[in-house]
């Protein structure tokens, strides 16, 4: 048996059979090929919640940069699977490249990206990518899909429905714009009121702006065991939002499109009296109640329960469901 706790954020106790670190292509086309077990595959573990023990893990750790078309205004970069997201942003902002720097600091290894279609402050990973690279399971066959066949949705894609098993992803292409021909996104109010009222505003500005804010309210998973956004922000539809209104006046929400509006989860998580409240080893953290941590010594289950009365109380109080945003092992 080994321990998985050192490969989840969550830092839950869980165990699994056998853990394999792939560390490339060959690798993973390989042990595609000569097993048909079920095996679990794991990134970095900032979004798997271990409930239950996997038998076989296979870890992804497939890490490569490299730059594979160059325009005069943008390049495509590939890169792999096992490279920490967050390093990808920085690669991207040392270069001068635009397009991912509201999404610094998310947790988590590259491969994950398209499978949640990665966002943050009115960006998403889908805004820049270009394709992404898979093997197939069942024969090993290594694929690449363009991304306008992979269905991304809001924090969805065709690998959390009808791919789901099918492929493991071994590498992704971004399409980077260079600095002189990007323009940053600072419509999130955040970000504005972080960078002030400055005239020009560079793509490193923006990273700046972002990891400041996400460190002053979000815990580090390295100190605090948690899995980031427990919860998707809801998007409910018009008459919805109009009985909330009437209910609660001071409710934010966010224009989806004409007949959508998208209700932050964490304020309703707040209103519901949730945030700072811990019950056993299990809390909604103090700064930011859509953030479930481990208080203490959790173990898996005790983290979906406390995640389940977070729902029912969200929805006995405003009628809205809350979905999870965490994989459930």
């Amino acid at each position: 048996m080994i321990s998985l706790q050192p490969y989840n954020s969550f830092q839950v106790k869980s165990h699994c059979d056998s853990l394999t670190q792939i560390t490339s292509v060959q690798q993973l086309e390989e042990l595609c090929r000569l097993t048909n077990d079920d095996v679990h595959i794991l990134g970095g573990g900032s979004n798997s919640l271990f409930v239950n023990n996997p038998g076989a893990v296979w870890l992804i750790d497939i890490k490569h940069v490299e730059v594979v078309k160059e325009r005069e205004e943008y390049q495509l970069v590939r890169f792999g699977a096992g490279e920490e997201w967050h390093d990808v942003v920085k690669y991207a902002v040392a270069n001068n490249l635009g397009g991912i720097e509201n999404l610094a600091l998310i947790p988590g290894k590259t491969g994950a990206g398209p499978i949640q279609n990665i966002g943050a402050y009115g960006v998403e990973l889908k805004d820049v990518l270009q394709s992404v690279s898979v093997v197939e399971r069942s024969t090993g066959n290594r694929l690449e899909y363009h991304a306008s066949a992979c269905a991304f949705g809001y924090r969805n894609s065709k690998f959390k429905q009808e791919w789901k098993g099918k492929y493991i992803i071994d590498s992704i292409v971004l399409k980077l714009t260079k600095a002189d021909y990007h323009t940053v996104n600072t419509s999130y109010g955040a970000i504005r009121k972080q960078i002030g009222k400055q005239d020009a505003v560079t793509i490193q500005d923006v990273f700046d702006a972002v990891v400041s804010i996400r460190s002053s309210k979000l815990p580090d998973p390295k100190v605090i065991g948690n899995g980031g956004s427990f919860f998707k922000n809801p998007i409910v539809n018009l008459d919805v939002y109009h009985q909330l209104i009437s209910a609660f006046p001071e409710a934010p929400s966010y224009q989806v499109d004409e007949e959508h509006k998208k209700i932050p989860a964490g304020w309703l998580i707040d209103q519901a009296g949730w945030k700072g409240k811990t019950i056993g080893n299990v809390g909604c953290y103090e700064k930011q109640a859509l953030v479930i941590i481990n208080t203490g010594d959790a173990t898996g289950q005790e983290v979906l329960e406390f995640s389940a009365m977070v729902q029912e109380s969200v929805a006995d109080t405003f009628g809205i469901l809350l979905e999870r945003e965490i994989n459930v092992v």
